[in-house]
């Protein structure tokens, strides 16, 4: 079975965010916005059974930390992704280094980009006019986040939770 880690944000920052997914990115229906924490990786049940518990660890020693999404941004020319940047505060990125230790299934193949995606699988001329229409409009948001999930992926391709790990506490 394929899992994933992910932060989802608030209602308000979600509901900005698919204001624009669900004319530009295909996985709109897929899976809420979210901030990726670890890719998605198989393990069987009983791998996850030990990873669930992991999780658990980790989310005690981790800390609460501030979401602050404050621009457009895209991953152009590497694929036609367009995404709110979030800021790497320290928190941030202690969990995301945390969870991408091989314990935790394979290590990610990209550097990590704090990112909430809000378009992908645009052509050219399509990147180019979104991208250009939303840099403009912009994004300034910041709230605090307390917990992480463990996602699963279900046989039509849509994600759904599996656990909630509250950081600095009980999961």
């Amino acid at each position: 079975m394929k899992f994933g880690i992910a932060v989802f944000p608030s209602k308000k920052l979600q509901d900005l965010a698919n204001s624009y997914r669900k004319r530009y990115d295909p996985h709109y229906s897929l899976i809420p916005p979210h901030l990726t924490l670890k890719e998605p990786f198989d393990a069987t049940d009983d791998e996850i059974n030990k990873i669930a518990k992991k999780l658990g660890e980790v989310a005690k020693n981790a800390e609460p930390f501030t979401l602050r999404a404050y621009k457009i941004s895209s991953f152009q020319p590497v694929n036609n992704v367009i995404y709110m940047k979030v800021d790497t505060v320290p928190e941030l990125l202690n969990l995301y280094e945390t969870l991408n230790k091989s314990d935790f299934g394979k290590e990610s193949q990209y550097s990590f980009v704090p990112h909430i995606t809000i378009a992908q699988k645009l052509s050219n001329d399509e990147h180019s006019d979104v991208y250009g229409s939303l840099r403009m409009a912009g994004v300034d948001h910041e709230e605090t986040v307390d917990r992480f999930h463990l996602l699963y992926q279900l046989e039509n391709g849509s994600w759904t939770v599996y656990e909630t790990y509250r950081l600095g506490g009980d999961s």
